[in-house]
């Protein structure tokens, strides 16, 4: 029962993510990439060994996108 509250959890974190990403915030991408440190542990803690190379592919994924957006960001500010 704990593994399946921690999935939602961790589901609602990620959402959150993109919710702010929509909002064109790079902080949406800072959380995206946040939760893919607790998504290993939850792989690691559950034996879903799975998901521990889509946490490292999203978390690389995200990390590359908050510099990009947080780059222009500070650049740009038409962008604020």
């Amino acid at each position: 029962m704990a593994a399946q509250w921690w999935s939602w959890a961790l589901t609602l974190i990620g959402l959150t993510g993109w919710w702010l990403t929509g909002r064109r915030l790079w902080q949406g991408w800072a959380v995206s990439c946040a939760v893919q440190v607790l998504w290993l542990a939850y792989a690691l803690a559950t034996a879903q060994y799975g998901f521990i190379l889509a946490s490292v592919a999203y978390g690389a994924m995200a990390a590359h996108n908050m510099r990009r957006w947080h780059s222009t960001a500070t650049t740009d500010p038409a962008q604020s």
